[in-house]
């Protein structure tokens, strides 16, 4: 109990930075998962290889590999940024591939009759998919974009091997100041349970108020 009362700092800026890099980069991975969705199922042939390269391309990349690829390589031209900006452009990108696959996924449960009628009333692509389509989609796809979400807060533990502040982090300054090392890993679960579970209970709470009914 010592490691935590000792260093309660240490352990809330830990946790804080976690939680911000799960906050900022599941906003970027919902915006560009859904766009990548829409590329996805869009009549245009060139949209449709966009999102179809931008997800083989992600979700077949390590996660390290696309932090190297994103927090070193992107300053050799010109862009310099933060290193927590970084951190939350690589999780964010790689979980959008994530995403977009679930909501196409959800997307493809939406009879089709129900876009066909939306084009017949005259709708274009967009009125049909955000008006029509989205609205059904979303409600079968809430639990998988949760767990996704959930995995999102996990990673963002690599975060901490490119200088960036997150809780997992922590462990090599206690370590160094020589503070067991087993209730320093278990405090650091404790913190990524209290996120996991947050995020479960707010998915749980969508999922009984706007999910598909069993």
């Amino acid at each position: 109990m010592d490691v935590l009362t000792d260093n309660f700092s240490l352990y809330g800026k830990g946790f804080l930075g976690t939680v911000e890099l799960t906050f900022y980069a599941s906003i970027l991975a919902m915006v560009l998962g859904f766009v990548m969705a829409a590329f996805r199922v869009a009549p245009v042939g060139s949209l449709r290889v966009i999102g179809t390269v931008w997800v083989t391309v992600l979700r077949n990349t390590p996660l390290t590999l696309l932090f190297f690829a994103v927090l070193l390589g992107l300053p050799r031209f010109g862009l310099v940024l933060p290193f927590n900006v970084f951190a939350i452009l690589a999780l964010g990108c790689y979980t959008s591939a994530f995403i977009c696959e679930v909501l196409r996924s959800g997307i493809n449960t939406v009879p089709t009759g129900q876009g066909e009628a939306a084009r017949s009333l005259g709708m274009t692509f967009g009125q049909t998919l955000g008006n029509v389509v989205l609205p059904q989609a979303f409600r079968s796809v809430i639990p998988p974009v949760g767990s996704t979400l959930i995995a999102l807060a996990k990673n963002s533990a690599i975060a901490g091997a490119f200088s960036v502040t997150e809780l997992l982090g922590t462990y090599k300054t206690l370590n160094e100041l020589g503070y067991n090392i087993i209730w320093t890993f278990v405090w650091i679960a404790v913190g990524y349970l209290i996120i996991t579970l947050t995020i479960s209970a707010i998915f749980n709470v969508l999922e009984k108020r706007w999910g598909v009914a069993r």
